[in-house]
């Protein structure tokens, strides 16, 4: 690791030894919650301190978010679009520093973390676009000299909450949204990654200085969730939370927010299926499955995890991978470095989940093919890296049901397409998929209303890697949220319909008479 690169990034992003992990936008709170440290994957050294919030650090957020609320959401939305252009721009400055820290604190490969930071800038310029096209529709009224029409006005308060695996990207696709949208942010990041959240609070406030906007608009609070937990998703004061985690945890904030009929967006676990066709392009898709299965070694929800082969081209697909993930054992290593593909796990927990899934797929009944086992020597110190698994498996097995969010890979036969949809479809999670095949009928019947039951459906194109200017998220246990491109701003307002009379009688709707 390049001690005197780090030392520079983070001077620039001005991280101290210990930083305030409290933001209202320009003003950093001098907290005097626990000190926490945030460590890299990479060699287990520690990257800096966080001073954590307290609840009364949150209350004070809290407050000044709502009065921001109250100016923010009177601004027209393509001014609130500049100040997001503003920010954009901002990013794209500070891309370089800012990838380079996702990767040194989360651990994925150099060049997904600038990938990230581009997702961010790329959100930003449709989020743009979008201040501008936030419609409604005129419908035609029943009544004479009628008009009836819809509108969407702003929500209030966003609650964000977002998970290690792409720690700033989330936080683009949800905040550049609500703020085009007239709402303010209050974002809890993971405590994994801590820093990138702040490196990201350092680049937009020059932005929000400038332009004399007031404090709590885009407010950070990082904390223990034993200080801000189950209190921060019950708090009535935010209407909307957007939270990225586990299924079990997304249960649980759905029951909390539910209880108060609060909304909520849900981007919870995936167990994402690639069907390979015997009329496939097998190049094409074995460098999908590879990427999908080992990018971010394995840690994105969209994650490849499961390979649904046609019997005739089982044999050889299984072959063509196996020299794949021979090709990838020598380009495992540190993710700053240019040559690696594949970087650490993001601590021991998650190490831990990747051997419980080894040894449980071969005590059902699965056979282990490659990989599967912890790294050792000089270079693997941290003890975070892990040979990518793959084994031969059935799409029952308690395991295959569960999502592992690491690196392993399950394969199985299927005869018909049909068979092929229902073992797509036969998990719990509902979030990528996708199938690989040049037969039309194939393709089509893949992506009809009896074909994947994922929120995300891909024809030749692998499962991971969505482009921003779709609605991503999933069904099933994956939550039935939408986030990012398409019409998926429409989550961040509430939707009104308006009647206006301009006529000089009062009649009412279905032709009811009350006359008195």
């Amino acid at each position: 690791m390049n001690s005197k690169k780090t030392k520079a990034v983070l001077e620039r992003f001005g991280i101290k030894e210990i930083n305030s992990g409290v933001t209202t936008g320009t003003i950093w709170l001098d907290s005097k919650g626990d000190i926490t440290t945030s460590e890299t994957p990479i060699d287990g050294s520690v990257i800096a301190k966080i001073q954590n919030a307290t609840i009364e650090d949150y209350e004070k957020v809290i407050k000044t978010a709502q009065e921001a609320f109250k100016i923010w959401k009177s601004m027209p939305a393509p001014k609130r679009g500049e100040i997001v252009r503003q920010i954009g721009m901002a990013i794209r400055e500070a891309k370089e520093d800012l990838g380079y820290l996702v990767s040194l604190e989360m651990g994925k490969i150099l060049q997904e973390g600038m990938g990230e930071v581009q997702e961010m800038i790329d959100l930003c310029d449709f989020a743009v676009g979008q201040s501008r096209q936030l419609y409604g529709f005129t419908m035609r009224s029943e009544r004479a000299e009628h008009r009836m029409f819809d509108q969407y006005q702003p929500l209030g308060i966003v609650g964000l909450i977002t998970s290690f695996n792409f720690p700033v990207a989330v936080w683009a696709w949800n905040a550049m949204l609500a703020a085009i949208a007239g709402d303010v942010v209050i974002w809890k990041p993971s405590s994994k990654t801590p820093l990138s959240a702040i490196a990201t609070q350092k680049i937009i406030e020059k932005v929000l200085f400038d332009n004399d906007l007031p404090e709590g608009i885009f407010n950070l609070v990082i904390a223990k969730s034993s200080v801000l937990g189950d209190n921060f998703v019950a708090d009535k004061r935010i209407p909307l939370f957007s939270v990225t985690s586990s299924t079990v945890v997304g249960k649980k904030v759905g029951e909390i927010v539910g209880q108060r009929l609060g909304r909520t967006i849900l981007e919870l676990g995936g167990n994402n299926a690639v069907v390979v066709s015997e009329h496939a392009d097998l190049d094409m898709a074995i460098r999908s499955i590879i990427f999908g299965a080992v990018g971010t070694c394995g840690q994105r929800c969209t994650s490849t995890r499961r390979i649904i082969v046609q019997e005739k081209v089982y044999d050889e697909v299984k072959n063509r991978l196996l020299d794949a993930y021979k090709q990838i054992n020598t380009k495992i290593g540190s993710p700053l470095d240019a040559n690696t593909l594949v970087g650490p796990l993001i601590d021991k927990t998650a190490v831990k989940a990747f051997m419980h899934a080894v040894v449980q797929v071969q005590k059902e009944g699965g056979k282990l093919l490659h990989g599967g086992y912890i790294l050792e020597g000089e270079k693997f110190k941290s003890g975070n890296y892990i040979m990518p698994a793959f084994a031969e498996a059935e799409n029952h097995y308690n395991i295959v049901q569960e999502e592992t969010f690491a690196p392993i890979l399950y394969m199985m036969k299927y005869k018909t397409i049909e068979d092929a949809i229902e073992l797509n479809n036969g998990v719990p999670q509902g979030l990528s998929s996708s199938i690989f095949t040049l037969d039309m009928r194939e393709a089509e019947k893949f992506l009809s209303e009896c074909g994947s039951d994922c929120g995300i459906a891909n024809v030749n194109s692998g499962t991971s890697g969505a482009e921003i200017g779709g609605a991503f998220g999933g069904e099933k246990e994956t939550g039935g949220g939408r986030e990012s491109g398409s019409d998926s701003w429409k989550v961040y307002m509430r939707r009104q319909t308006n009647t206006v009379n301009y006529s000089k009688e009062l009649p009412l709707a279905q032709g009811i008479m009350f006359a008195f």
